[in-house]
């Protein structure tokens, strides 16, 4: 497949590279809205061995200015007080947003410092969170809830709602939801692969020694179901009723491979590959799900596919 093939969501104009303007975080909300950070470069710091967006980084306190796609329209909020250890972003309900460190710390009498800032839509700092360490992937879903996926320093580390691999939290920054007692896991997560939401449902995909893994998660119902993926190397997951699309990312180049799968039984099995040839290089956090479709990033150019 083709550049030409696939519709083009939003790329960054021109205008604001050359004024100094970074994409950096990106995400997609419950309502498939796209939002994107820009930071001025004079406020980031380039690593000499990350290539693409992943390469820059806040060095100090600063302000952005958000832009949210959809239906084609664009919007874009001032922000202030993004923090120097920003690495997520996610949109919430009543076009709130949340800026995410991936990591935090205890303090001298053992509390763990706040790693989310949840911000009005006017782009203000409301109120400051705890929601894990080692934070590798940030979803948020429809009722407002935040789910975090884990890496190892998270997993092995000290932080209780860590160490399952996946969570889900409020915006007061309470837990909401663990893979405990029944709802627990097959095998312990090594790592994040992504996640996506369905309707009012979560899969949160993750990898152990045993291979790779994706959860649903119904917490309505309180249902957790565990399958087994036979692709490795993920990096994106869209799931749509009984069919599921995977990819896996050739960082620095502009090529991305996808598995079509389809859920026979209590299994999912590989249908098709195909591979998707973009016009910019991908990086790391290149690709996320939402609803059924799998949106891309290729430099500061995002596209979108269906499952």
């Amino acid at each position: 497949m083709t550049p030409g093939e696939l519709p083009v969501v939003w790329s960054l104009p021109i205008e604001d590279a050359r004024a100094g303007w970074r994409a950096l975080w990106w995400t997609v909300g419950p309502s498939n809205a796209l939002g994107v950070m820009l930071v001025h470069e004079r406020n980031l710091h380039r690593s000499p061995h990350s290539r693409g967006w992943v390469g820059w980084r806040v060095v100090a306190p600063c302000e952005g200015v958000l832009v949210v796609v959809s239906d084609g329209r664009e919007q874009r909020i001032p922000v202030t007080g993004i923090d120097a250890g920003t690495s997520h972003l996610a949109l919430l309900s009543w076009s709130r947003f949340l800026l995410v460190s991936s990591r935090t710390s205890r303090d001298e009498k053992g509390t763990w410092n706040r790693n989310a800032i949840v911000y009005s839509p006017g782009g203000h700092p409301m109120s400051h969170l705890c929601i894990g360490d080692d934070i590798e992937d940030v979803l948020t879903d429809r009722e407002g809830g935040i789910w975090t996926s884990h890496g190892d320093e998270g997993i092995y580390g000290l932080h209780p709602a860590s160490s399952e691999g996946l969570a889900r939290w409020d915006t007061d920054g309470a837990q909401t939801w663990g893979p405990l007692g029944e709802q627990r896991l097959p095998v312990l997560p090594l790592g994040a692969i992504g996640g996506t939401t369905e309707g009012g449902v979560a899969w949160l995909g993750w990898f152990s020694p045993e291979g790779a893994f994706v959860t649903r998660v119904n917490p309505a119902l309180g249902e957790t179901t565990s399958y087994r993926l036979p692709q490795k190397d993920i990096d994106g997951i869209a799931v749509r009723g009984t069919r599921m699309l995977l990819s896996h990312a050739f960082h620095n180049r502009p090529g991305v491979e996808l598995a079509r799968l389809e859920l026979v039984g209590d299994a999912w099995a590989t249908t098709s590959h195909e591979h998707l040839r973009l016009s910019e290089p991908v990086t790391r956090r290149c690709v996320q799900g939402r609803e059924g479709v799998l949106w891309i990033r290729g430099g500061d150019t995002w596209t979108r596919i269906e499952a």
